[in-house]
């Protein structure tokens, strides 16, 4: 595997209109990184954060709205995993972990989603700026991976066939990579013609299934190939496909003292006194990015 910088932290999407189809496909790199170094995660944690930050990037960058946000979560009460979050917001990217680790010691290498999180739920919300609506769904955590959980969730709640696919692995240097198709089946919209919940048999849908499950974690995850090769090797043979524009990824955690204090000067001096220690000082810690924010409860004043 080698690295093109190029071809890391974007994602590009298409649609194929004679198979009322369309696809995104995402590959991280530095963004992954900065992210993950933050933690210091076990490997089956690594593993699950970078898959659901790969997720994140698939569904989030499909929104229209550029000040819109998705978060995904997932939550169980006697897992493995206590709680996963990551959410995208404008082309940034941020996620963290809680997790038991005394557990997670008793765990198989290679844990399933069953194993990490036992009878969990996945929620997906959508807030959209522009018109400050929320959509949410919630579905069971079933499935092996944490790509059928979501497969499962587009079934469920958008009633739109969905067949996803992850690869996360290491490049020479050592750095993380992790790549991702999104490949989903959408109502052809005529007045008359059947819906997709009524129906599921659709051979162009099953064609492109078909087709989006050869695509190997390897080739996901090596940034020497471009995004628009993968594109072409899978559906060479249609007799059109549209590839979109592309867009970029960055982390994005957005705590920071100015923010805090802001949050914190929303409280009463009572309450601020309260929450600061021996020093007058108010420690802030910021789950996402593992940094602790000191900040005086005085300063925090409004």
């Amino acid at each position: 595997m080698t690295a093109d910088v190029t071809e890391l932290d974007q994602t590009i999407g298409f649609t194929i209109p004679a198979r009322h189809a369309r696809g995104r496909l995402v590959r991280l790199g530095p963004v992954l990184d900065e992210i993950l170094a933050a933690h210091a995660y076990p490997p089956a944690i690594e593993r699950l954060l970078a898959e659901a930050l790969t997720l994140t990037a698939l569904i989030g960058s499909t929104l229209k709205d550029p000040l819109g946000q998705l978060t995904i979560q997932a939550q169980t009460q006697a897992g493995v995993v206590k709680l996963l979050v990551c959410d995208y917001r404008g082309g940034d990217l941020r996620g963290y972990v809680q997790f038991d680790g005394d557990r997670l010691a008793e765990a198989p290498e290679e844990p399933t989603l069953f194993a990490l999180f036992g009878e969990g739920y996945l929620a997906i919300t959508f807030d959209l700026a522009g018109t400050g609506e929320r959509y949410q769904g919630i579905v069971p955590l079933d499935g092996e991976t944490l790509a059928e959980a979501a497969e499962s969730y587009f079934a469920q709640s958008e009633q739109i066939p969905t067949l996803i696919n992850f690869g996360v692995a290491r490049d020479r240097a050592g750095h993380h990579v992790a790549g991702g198709l999104l490949l989903q089946h959408l109502p052809e919209g005529e007045i008359g013609r059947e819906r997709l919940h009524v129906r599921h048999d659709h051979p162009e849908w099953e064609h492109v299934a078909i087709l989006g499950r050869t695509m190997g974690a390897d080739e996901l995850t090596d940034a020497a190939i471009p995004l628009e090769t993968l594109i072409w090797r899978l559906f060479n043979e249609e007799e059109e496909v549209r590839v979109l524009a592309r867009s970029d990824f960055r982390k994005g955690c957005r705590c920071d003292a100015v923010y805090i204090a802001g949050v914190l000067a929303k409280f009463t001096p009572e309450d601020r006194r309260e929450m600061a220690d021996e020093h007058g000082m108010i420690n802030v810690d910021c789950a996402f990015c593992a940094k602790s924010f000191p900040v005086s409860a005085e300063l925090a004043a409004p």
